[in-house]
């Protein structure tokens, strides 16, 4: 069967890796090259990086709902749309052209539909997650499922990590459901919409530490928020980026973002309920660094001051 594959970001590259020894990928179809760093030169997305090495034909329309890009997608003739962390929205007009468009989302849905499902899985303390293949409609991560995979989540398990648990459990997952469209045995399961969660777009304010959550949920959101937008707070005026921190069952009583004691394994800030050890951090307009550096640096650093929010 002839597909043609959407994707963009990191995440979609081991499921094309899975789906181009087996399967007649015909065309990618990612995002355009856009200025990245400092130095604002152009970029490629890891999908097209990897299209170009294997030699598969690319195209990146800046609207893929364009008349001229549907028209083009149109020529293919395509059996199978597959849909993998692409960057834009597909409409009903697209969606109708193959046999079958089909995505692979980071979540067991209907739980954590939208755009940062793995970090917000993170976030809110879920000790399983997976990947969801499914039949694509127009309405957002709203489609009929074909088929479910679960992972577990470790407990210091971050974004980066998870992410590339679940893209290579996708891959393996979408390969299965291609040959089930090939024998005409797939099945649609439409989703229970009583259950559905949301995941929305991550914004820089989320990083911000509220200090008044228990330690085990500050923590979480550390793990969730690699690399963007990070987990951060405010000490001398300046942004302290947390990059690393576990829970702590500290028994001291004080105001939440207290500094508690500043010791060779870490620095412990009380919290709403517990304290948070942070072992790594990141200064302001600095590079990242265990505690122990940060502190041999910084001797106003003491017990007592507090970390704002």
């Amino acid at each position: 069967m002839k597909i043609i594959f959407f994707g963009s970001s990191e995440f979609a590259v081991p499921v094309l890796e899975a789906l181009k020894d087996r399967e007649d990928v015909s065309l990618v179809v990612t995002q355009p090259d856009r200025k990245k760093g400092r130095s604002l030169k152009k970029d490629s997305t890891p999908v097209k990086k990897l299209a170009e090495k294997i030699g598969i034909e690319v195209f990146q329309p800046p609207d893929v709902n364009a008349k001229d890009s549907i028209e083009r997608l149109k020529k293919v003739s395509a059996d199978i749309f597959v849909v993998v962390s692409f960057g834009q929205i597909l409409k009903k007009e697209l969606l109708d052209i193959p046999k079958i468009p089909i995505n692979v989302h980071a979540s067991l849905l209907p739980k954590y539909r939208g755009a940062a499902p793995i970090n917000w899985a993170i976030a809110n303390g879920e000790k399983e997650t997976g990947v969801t293949i499914m039949r694509m409609n127009e309405k957002m991560d709203e489609g009929d499922i074909i088929l479910k995979e679960a992972v577990s989540i470790g407990a210091a398990e971050d974004t980066v990590t998870l992410s590339g648990k679940l893209s290579r459990k996708g891959g393996e997952a979408l390969l299965r459901v291609v040959v089930l469209i090939k024998k005409g045995a797939a099945s649609f399961e439409k989703q229970i919409e009583a259950k559905a969660t949301y995941a929305p777009k991550l914004k820089k304010e989320d990083g911000l530490i509220d200090w008044s959550l228990s330690a085990e949920e500050i923590c979480n959101r550390v793990r969730a928020f690699v690399p963007w937008p990070g987990c951060f707070t405010y000490w001398d005026k300046k942004v302290l980026k947390i990059c690393k921190a576990r829970p702590h069952a500290e028994s001291k009583t004080a105001k939440p973002g207290t500094v508690l004691e500043v010791a060779r394994d870490g620095i412990l800030v009380s919290a709403g309920k517990g304290a948070v050890m942070v072992e790594e951090l990141q200064p302001e307009s600095k590079r990242r660094m265990k505690a122990e550096e940060f502190i041999a640096g910084h001797k106003n650093l003491t017990p007592g001051l507090y970390l704002t929010k």
